[in-house]
């Protein structure tokens, strides 16, 4: 299963070479993080009541498109890992039904007071267990230099 985010390219979000800028990417794919926590039931009114919160430790994005003014995206997000503490989230970014960029972050559940990781609450790590779903062909890549 999937939850959904949508939002349009900003005017201030192209950068010099007309498209995207890269850090607004990943604003978007936060905004899409943010979507996963309400769907699972880490919202504003959960960390209010508990100080604790998801916190993106790594992410790898991928810049598959370029992505324009104006222009709608709409971003997919999906829980791909369920762990005690942490969840692993893939987002995929389309503009008219193509896939432009991706995401992979991993996160952990941290208990803002003392900054320390600690176990989801039972009802949440159901519900992003319900969310859970295999891993897309792209997911876990690494860096690297092919000769």
């Amino acid at each position: 299963m999937t939850v959904q985010w949508r939002e349009r390219v900003r005017p201030d979000w192209v950068d010099y070479n007309g498209h995207l800028s890269e850090a607004y990417y990943v604003l978007v794919f936060g905004r899409a993080t943010d979507a996963v926590m309400d769907a699972i039931g880490l919202d504003e009114s959960y960390r209010e009541r508990t100080d604790a919160s998801l916190f993106t430790v790594e992410a790898h994005v991928r810049y598959l498109a370029q992505v324009t003014e104006g222009e709608l995206v709409e971003v997919a997000s999906s829980i791909i890992g369920v762990g005690k503490k942490a969840l692993r989230i893939w987002h995929e970014m389309s503009c008219e039904g193509t896939v432009r960029a991706s995401e992979e972050i991993l996160a952990l559940h941290v208990d803002t007071t003392s900054e320390r990781s600690v176990p989801f609450p039972i009802d949440v790590a159901g519900a992003a267990e319900a969310l859970r779903v295999a891993p897309p062909d792209g997911a876990g890549r690494q860096i690297s230099l092919t000769p």
